[in-house]
């Protein structure tokens, strides 16, 4: 009979099993490709927000740290679930693609047809892309690659550049890799042959990937609902029943609200002590998975504050305030001067929706501090 829980209960426990908050404090701190590793994928429609989603997880690395493994090739950015950017480690995107890729084609193939994307169009840019990567030292940017998918009469307005390369990442062509420091600032990478860039691809059966995929779901996301996963991953009940008959003597189970829910043994086993994250207040990137990793958020997110955590239900989630594991504000990075007297540790503007504590205010600060340390420097 699987334990009972409350809502509260499963957002301290997903703040444990996401890494955000450290079950225990006798393991090593994770360093970047252990962090994306344990989320198998992790939400990378923002480059800066994706790197500080491994910063937090990863105590003591910068941005220069995670950065390197970019460049180093241990990690990579690309489409594997639900048509989204994520960032992978490199030996694990050819067998998520391999179980997702063919789906994720087949629900853009009316907006395609829209574009005019024929199969000679992608033989033809596939090619020219190629050929664009050996003459120019391996790596190209997209800008680079738009121009020379224009020059061959291959048009990229209306949104068709981009389909373009999704495709070619899709189908194991393109995957983006290094950091690209003069275009964008650090914000944008280059895009480099799959082929090439990813050294040790692993390669997996079926139904070993089905069930990797949804063991290491469980793992890195738990308590999760079969719900949720079908979502995250956008497999058929099919595949999600063959994956769990392989692995549910891996995992066990606790019931909320009449829902039951999916987690690591050893995640579960920490709502009978004291529980992490109580006195914890985070900031989160606008697409972490804390929020990004399920169909229901409710457990960390108010209904009456979902409004102004995705302003218009537009899909732009804004970086958020965590406290005891709920939604408690937003915050951005502080630019120049403005509102100075607001700003914490002078790199972050909160906007909260209810008041915290003192003691909550001093944690906020700290929390403040060791993004700041990321960001410049001197570890977080």
């Amino acid at each position: 009979m699987s334990v009972k829980a409350t809502p509260a209960i499963l957002a301290k426990l997903r703040l444990a099993s996401l890494g955000i908050i450290p079950s225990t404090s006798t393991c090593p701190s994770p360093g970047p490709v252990d962090v994306v590793r344990s989320l198998t994928a992790l939400q990378g429609q923002d480059l800066p927000g994706a790197l500080w989603s491994i910063g937090l997880r990863s105590p003591g690395s910068t941005r220069t740290d995670i950065e390197a493994a970019f460049n180093g090739g241990e990690l990579v950015r690309s489409w594997p679930l639900r048509g989204t950017l994520h960032v992978c480690a490199a030996e694990d995107l050819g067998w998520i693609l391999s179980l997702t890729g063919e789906r994720m084609l087949a629900a853009m193939a009316g907006r395609h047809r829209q574009l005019e994307i024929t199969t000679a169009d992608l033989q033809s840019v596939r090619q020219l892309a190629l050929g664009l990567l050996d003459n120019s030292g391996g790596r190209a940017s997209r800008l680079e690659l738009f121009a020379a998918f224009e020059q061959a009469g291959q048009g990229t307005s209306a949104q068709r550049g981009i389909h373009l390369l999704w495709r070619l990442c899709i189908q194991g062509t393109l995957v983006q890799g290094p950091v690209s420091t003069a275009v964008g600032k650090g914000t944008t990478q280059f895009f480099v042959s799959s082929q090439m860039w990813i050294k040790k691809p692993r390669n997996l059966e079926r139904d070993q990937a089905l069930a990797e995929l949804a063991l290491r779901y469980f793992r890195g996301h738990g308590p999760a609902t079969i719900k949720d996963f079908q979502w995250w991953s956008k497999l058929t009940r099919k595949d999600i029943n063959t994956a769990l008959a392989q692995i549910a003597n891996q995992l066990t189970t606790l019931e909320c609200n009449g829902t039951t829910y999916w987690l690591a043994p050893e995640t579960a086993e920490l709502a009978g002590g004291r529980l992490p994250g109580n006195s914890s207040v985070l900031l989160l990137p606008g697409f972490d998975e804390y929020l990004l990793g399920y169909t229901d958020r409710s457990a960390a997110l108010a209904p009456h504050h979902a409004p102004l955590t995705v302003p218009g239900n537009n899909g732009m989630f804004k970086a958020t305030i965590v406290a005891g594991g709920q939604v408690v504000g937003t915050w951005r990075k502080a630019q120049g001067a403005k509102r100075k007297e607001r700003q914490v540790a002078g790199v972050v503007l909160p906007e909260l929706f209810i008041q915290i504590s003192p003691a909550q205010q001093k944690t906020l600060a700290k929390s403040a501090a060791n993004y700041s340390a990321f960001l410049f420097g001197s570890g977080a």
